[in-house]
């Protein structure tokens, strides 16, 4: 699906970004404790570009259900768990932190989607 090429360059552009925002724009205006939250937001919002972009290429191979699944729930995992870190980072408004664990288990299932399709393509 080209969609999932088109989200893996814009949350790639927007981890890159957002990271270097956190490194030079926040240093120094937030906790530590926000910075590392910010931080980890970057970190997994990379890693599963990367896992997005995988799937993205093994569409092209094949396109099977769980592998579409894979794709949905690392996009929704992503705006939910690294978006509410974003928010919570500058802003400390805890409620916001409760979605971060939502979107942990997003991942996590999306993870299991992806092994599912991974097992059955090769």
């Amino acid at each position: 699906m080209k969609v999932f090429f088109v989200i893996s360059a814009i949350y790639g552009f927007l981890a890159v970004a957002l990271g270097a925002f956190g490194a030079h724009g926040l240093e120094g205006k937030i906790s530590e404790k926000a910075l590392d939250a910010w931080e980890k937001a970057v970190k997994y919002q990379m890693f599963h570009t990367g896992a997005l972009l995988a799937v993205s290429i093994l569409l092209l191979k094949e396109q099977t259900g769980s592998l579409v699944a894979a794709g949905w729930l690392f996009v929704i995992g992503t705006l939910l768990f690294s978006g509410s870190l974003y928010v919570y980072a500058p802003t400390g408004i805890k409620s916001l932190a409760m979605i971060t664990p939502i979107g942990g288990v997003i991942f996590l299932i999306g993870w299991i989607c992806f092994g599912i399709a991974v097992s059955k393509l090769f």
